[in-house]
C-alpha cells in the first residue's frame, strides 16, 4: 500500500501564493507520475499539473505561467507552487501517483485552497 499525505492548503487573498506538498510512503518500487487535480463544489475532479519520472510536465490551460510542479525523487515528494491566485483556483487539491510497475492509482485526502476575493 501507498500513502499520500498533502499539506500546505489554506485561505490566501487574491493575488497570493501558496505551495502544496505531498509526500508518499509505503511500499513503493518505483513512482511513474505524480500530479496535482482539484475539485471544487459541484463540479468534476480536473487534472491541474503532472510531471513524470523524467520531470516532463504539463499543465492545465488555467494555470500555465501561475503554477509551478516540482517534484524531489530522494523524498517521494511532489509540490505545487501557485502564484497569482485567483477566487477560481479555489477547490480541494488532491494529490495523486502512479506507482509501480503495475502503474496502480493513488489518491491524497485532499487540501482545501480558498482564495478570496
Amino acid at each position: 500500500q501507498v500513502q499520500l499525505v498533502e499539506s500546505g492548503g489554506g485561505l490566501v487573498q487574491a493575488g497570493g501564493s501558496l505551495r502544496l506538498s505531498c509526500a508518499a510512503s509505503g511500499s513503493i518500487s518505483r513512482i511513474n507520475a505524480m500530479a496535482w487535480y482539484r475539485q471544487a463544489p459541484g463540479k468534476q475532479r480536473d487534472l491541474v499539473a503532472r510531471i513524470g519520472n523524467g520531470g516532463s510536465t504539463n499543465y492545465a490551460d488555467s494555470v500555465k505561467g501561475r503554477f509551478t510542479i516540482s517534484r524531489d525523487n530522494a523524498k517521494n515528494t511532489v509540490y505545487l507552487q501557485m502564484n497569482s491566485l485567483k477566487p477560481e483556483d479555489t477547490a480541494v487539491y488532491y494529490c495523486n501517483a502512479v506507482v509501480g510497475w503495475t502503474y496502480a492509482d493513488y489518491w491524497g485526502q485532499g487540501t482545501q485552497v480558498t482564495v478570496s476575493s
